[in-house]
């Protein structure tokens, strides 16, 4: 099969293409499958592709992805499984002109997540992006924008809004278990090495390199970029705090029922090796909210103990106990049970996909667990920790306008928004 794609310097007739073209409608039969384009397909976009095609009422009709190699294995592994051949799309633009196409989710680098997700909705597409939801600030609130401009469901991919014991877990807080929270600490403890040193190189036949970067600063290729990498490079990736803490950062969010921070501070550093990675491997992050209350975030990369059998989770400090991942404790460390029990499975079976399938039938706004707005505020307060340390400086935050304020806004200001390459912006929505 040929590939269908658009050559890299026809960025800008594309994306005026992609503008204003809409899908088949929105409103679905009771035995209609909700057809899913499944873009950036390598690592977590396996898991896409097999929880859209597992469902009775989805299916994955369209695969895309910038390295060839990946794309033809994926797309006989769905043939093999399902019978039927995908589409396969190499550029994101040619998809979002497939009016057969209902949803599209993205398993992409962060830095493709909003502009990725932006074209879908301008395409009249529905959307499911992975975690973190934007790379910087300024585009996740587009984004959040754009879902409301073209009535689009958007849904984070923080699955824990999707699972029952959590939201019951959430409700106890909220009912005042433990008194009133003055404080979260969420935990990301993941031990990982180093990634060593690279060269800058010619970027294999396979791999579309500049479609690759898309709204990126252009680089020499390295391969140690490719596929996984680039999360520890500030020009693609969020560090650990914007790719496995985005999740307890948004659980610490949801149970403090907190928008964004008035003030701001980070240390960290890059600890036990010596390698070529540029975000921190060890570091801590602080919050504080107009109210006065704290959230706490630490990301520790090496070996290290547990917090009261937390490892990659959340604690909550209330005026009368505590809680430790789903469990309450009161001020004498007895464990306060749940005389209600696990309470009615808010969602599908506690399955983020299947959620998602049912917002987009539904189109309620009550049946997303995991809109844009919510996995903005998630993902804003790690990249305002990201600047915090990469400033060394504590800031000062005003959340109507989304802008820091203070001494250090003039150095902070710039950072909530990248230079995109030309043919790649985001479009300005809010």
């Amino acid at each position: 099969m040929e590939f269908t794609r658009r050559q890299f310097l026809g960025a800008t007739a594309s994306a005026a293409l992609v503008a204003g073209t809409m899908g088949r409608g929105t409103v679905f039969g009771a035995n209609e499958r909700i057809r899913v384009a499944c873009v950036g397909i390598h690592g977590r976009g396996g898991s896409h592709i097999d929880g859209f095609s597992d469902l009775p009422d989805s299916e994955v009709v369209a695969l895309c992805d910038v390295d060839a190699h990946v794309l033809e294995e994926r797309a006989a592994e769905l043939e093999k499984k399902t019978g039927k051949k995908p589409k396969r799309f190499r550029d994101m633009r040619d998809l979002m002109a497939d009016k057969d196409i209902d949803a599209v989710s993205f398993a992409t680098p962060n830095h493709w997540h909003s502009l990725g997700s932006v074209w879908a909705c301008q395409a009249g597409k529905d959307v499911y992006v992975e975690k973190p939801l934007s790379h910087e600030v300024w585009e996740g609130r587009q984004l959040v924008a754009a879902a409301e401009k073209f009535n689009r469901v958007v849904m984070h991919g923080t699955q824990r809004r999707s699972e029952r014991d959590w939201a019951r877990a959430i409700q106890r807080l909220q009912e005042g278990v433990i008194g009133d929270i003055y404080m979260a600490r969420a935990l990301c403890f993941k031990n990982r090495d180093s990634i060593g040193t690279g060269e800058p190189k010619e970027p294999p036949a396979h791999l579309d390199w500049p479609l690759w970067q898309g709204p990126a600063k252009e680089e020499p290729y390295c391969d140690l970029y490719v596929h996984y990498n680039w999360h520890w490079f500030w020009n693609y990736g969020n560090g650990d705090l914007g790719n496995q803490g985005v999740h307890q950062m948004d659980v610490a969010i949801w149970g403090m029922n907190k928008g964004l921070p008035v003030r701001i501070a980070s240390m960290g550093g890059r600890f036990g090796y010596t390698d070529q990675g540029e975000t921190a491997n060890t570091q801590i992050c602080t919050f504080a909210y107009a109210d006065g209350t704290m959230l706490v975030f630490e990301v520790r990369g090496r070996a290290t103990n547990d917090e009261a059998g937390a490892r990659i989770g959340n604690l909550f400090y209330g005026s009368n106990g505590y809680m430790v991942d789903g469990k309450f404790f009161d001020k004498n460390n007895k464990e306060i049970p749940d005389e209600k029990g696990p309470g009615e499975d808010i969602t599908v079976g506690g399955n983020h996909y299947a959620s998602f399938i049912r917002a987009v039938r539904s189109r309620k706004p009550e049946d997303n667990p995991a809109p844009a707005r919510v996995g903005h505020i998630a993902s804003a307060h790690c990249h305002l920790g990201n600047i915090a340390y990469r400033l060394g400086a504590t800031l000062t935050f005003d959340p109507a306008s989304e802008q820091f304020t203070g001494p250090d806004a003039a150095k902070a200001n710039p950072l909530l928004k990248r230079e995109y390459r030309e043919g790649f912006e985001v479009p300005q929505l809010a």
